[in-house]
């Protein structure tokens, strides 16, 4: 664990060297560079964490956005939009979903042409299983913070955030 730790530390390091020799400031460089190389570790890890749950990061997206919605129901168009994908792959998936009794269709009572999805108990599970699993990991990753750093972390990655919106707007 070490010497993966020390690696990732390096790579860090190299990284900001490189950058600010291009001219970026360092201070800056030596957050973007840390929040990409913290991003990429995680997505690494949840990577493999779907495959354990036998869920392809397509259908952990679709999972993630009906979880997120509560106990709104969702258009397949809408799924579409939320996870950035062409509604004829959303219809596939979908329909790969239904099969593993992860999704439900209903008929839109106001609209008979439309289609509502929303998770089914076993769709919930899995989502409860794979934050749980992840927290784990998450909390390992924090555990050197108190919870006061990571109090403080969050809110100046909240600022960072609000920053994107404004210069998103």
């Amino acid at each position: 664990m070490a010497a993966r730790a020390r690696s990732a530390q390096e790579q860090h390091r190299k990284a900001v060297a490189a950058y600010v020799a291009a001219g970026g400031e360092e201070s800056v460089q030596r957050v973007i560079t840390g929040i990409y190389g913290v991003t990429k570790k995680l997505d690494q890890w949840y990577v493999r964490q779907l495959a354990d749950l036998d869920l392809t990061p397509g259908e952990w997206a679709v999972v993630a956005a009906l979880a997120k919605a509560g106990e709104a129901r969702l258009t397949p168009s809408q799924l579409a939009d939320l996870t950035s994908v062409a509604p004829s792959s959303m219809t596939h998936r979908l329909d790969k979903m239904a099969q593993r009794g992860l999704i439900q269709r209903r008929p839109d009572e106001t609209n008979r042409t439309r289609t509502l999805i929303s998770l089914t108990g076993e769709g919930w599970d899995l989502f409860s299983d794979a934050i749980r699993e992840s927290n784990v990991v998450e909390s390992d990753i924090l555990r050197g913070l108190s919870t006061e750093e990571r109090g403080v972390l969050a809110s100046l990655l909240e600022r960072v955030i609000e920053q994107l919106d404004r210069i998103e707007a």
